[in-house]
């Protein structure tokens, strides 16, 4: 038997994954680390956390196991997108704590990029809006705050990665400096035409190229594991941002096929085939997982906080113990009597793009209770997803009959079943809920040969649980209604001089 190790780098979390020739878990093993707020609307994480939690964890599961070193054919890699790291390319110390994908601390940048008329232009050549959500503005920023760093940067001092590209300099002992075209077409620098980094915006941001990686397929060899980790060398052989990790694992391969991931945040992506759909509905257009010989691409609609939201009832408000106490004390009351959570707390996503969006808990009488709010916040997740369906919907002009489901979140059968109501469309939750973490061993095996093509994987997928919608469509629309009335109060409250 052969195995592939799938390194799952979270926002939250890191966590190492064994899957074994059939596509089954062998062995799981996750840390959480430390989040960093410095401000109001920042969020950052410690490199070395990043890296030390993922190491402990492939360690921890191959010890664990009881599987031999020698029967790991290869190790994929999967990440939180966005977040920016940069380092010294001599000693490996980043010259600032990582910018997490969440934070919101670039949105001047953004506005002046906007009001400078650059929006067509970045859009067209990346699929992107401008937003402070993707790396390009928080390099600009690490380069603008950190003294000497502009010209150290010039001189080729100075290494810009995201997370998987972090974690391959350093789990390669500085000798591999590489990034995946899914990575790379979340940084707002990726041209997805040409799959090349595009100059007329490197010049835009002043980011010299030299600090960027090499850029390949998610499927294709990135280099060999040290052997100080796990006492052989092991190929790395698959890489991708966490979203298309988690439609590859999906088995989403046809044109038209829809996932969503309940993780920190929410993502809803559509495999768009080999052509990349332009949006006029506010999704983004990026690049699926590939190989070589096969380029495509998605539509994808992100929702920033989507798990992090009930991790703010338990790390915040301390309103749950643990998140999966949620659904207990929801199931609690019938509704949330009038009461919605705007979960903006860093702007709002697809399809609304509002960086000056902020929290927004509306509707509470004298006998709002925490039950109340806790269901709130769940039903969120599903409200947003709705948003962002019907906008791709539009983009794609066809109707989505059902939709896939996968992350922590969507193992809580009220969520999911509100989600199949609220839509309404069939939800289906796979038998293996870490499909972002299937996703990249899926790339690697591949790319290994431990599974010969896709229709070979796509047989392993099996599903759980259906959930069809049961709400009376009258009660359903209302509720929308009172949701949309909801994100009307939270949209622009942080917009400078507003009051």
């Amino acid at each position: 038997m052969k195995y592939i190790a799938a390194l799952d780098q979270g926002t939250t979390s890191s966590r190492s994954v064994l899957f074994d020739e059939e596509g089954k878990i062998h062995a799981i093993r996750a840390r959480e680390f430390p989040q960093i707020y410095p401000q109001p609307g920042w969020v950052e994480h410690d490199p070395y956390d990043i890296l030390t939690s993922q190491e402990a964890t492939l360690a921890q599961v191959v010890r664990d196991s009881g599987v031999r070193v020698e029967d790991i054919a290869a190790i994929g890699i999967t990440n939180q997108r966005e977040t920016t790291i940069i380092w010294e390319k001599d000693t490996g110390r980043p010259i600032y704590n990582a910018i997490v994908w969440q934070c919101r601390r670039t949105a001047d940048i953004c506005q002046r990029l906007m009001d400078e008329g650059h929006t067509e232009m970045i859009r067209s050549k990346t699929g992107l809006l401008i937003d402070a959500y993707f790396s390009g503005t928080k390099i600009r920023w690490i380069l603008d705050h950190v003294p000497g760093a502009q010209e150290r940067a010039e001189r080729g001092e100075l290494l810009f990665g995201t997370v998987d590209t972090w974690l391959l300099w350093n789990f390669t002992s500085g000798h591999v400096h590489r990034t995946d075209y899914t990575n790379a077409s979340r940084t707002m620098l990726f041209n997805i035409h040409t799959l090349d980094w595009d100059a007329e915006i490197l010049e835009l941001l002043r980011i010299p190229r030299a600090m960027l990686p090499e850029i390949q397929p998610s499927m294709s060899e990135f280099g060999l594991l040290s052997s100080s980790i796990l006492g052989r060398h092991i190929p790395v052989t698959g890489v991708a941002g966490d979203q298309q990790a988690a439609l590859f694992g999906q088995a989403c391969f046809s044109r038209g096929t829809v996932k969503n991931t309940y993780g920190t945040g929410c993502f809803l992506l559509m495999n768009t085939g080999a052509s990349p759909a332009v949006s006029r509905s506010g999704l983004l257009t990026t690049v699926a997982c590939s190989s070589k010989e096969r380029v495509e691409y998605v539509l994808e609609g992100s929702i920033f906080m989507g798990g992090a939201s009930v991790q703010w009832l338990r790390d915040e408000m301390k309103m749950i113990e643990t998140s999966a106490q949620s659904e207990e004390i929801a199931r609690q009351v019938e509704d949330t009597g009038g009461v919605y959570l705007v979960p903006a707390f860093a702007g709002l996503g697809a399809p609304w793009w509002d960086m000056y969006a902020r929290g927004t808990l509306v509707g509470m009488t004298r006998g709002t209770g925490r039950a109340h709010i806790v269901r709130a916040t769940l039903e969120s997740i599903a409200y947003q997803t709705r948003d962002v369906l019907e906008a791709m919907e539009r983009d794609a002009g066809m109707k989505i009959s059902s939709l896939k489901v996968d992350g922590g979140a969507c193992a809580n059968d009220l969520l999911m079943q509100f989600q199949a109501d609220i839509l309404p469309t069939q939800v289906f939750r796979p038998a293996c809920i870490e499909t972002t973490a299937l996703g990249a061993a899926y790339c690697a095996g591949l790319m290994a040969g431990v599974w010969d093509n896709r229709e070979v994987i796509a047989k392993n997928w099996k599903c759980q649980r259906v959930f069809t919608p049961a709400m009376e469509a009258g009660r359903r629309e209302e509720l929308y209604d009172g949701w949309k009335r909801a994100v009307s109060c939270a949209q622009g409250w942080a917009l400078p001089g507003r009051g």
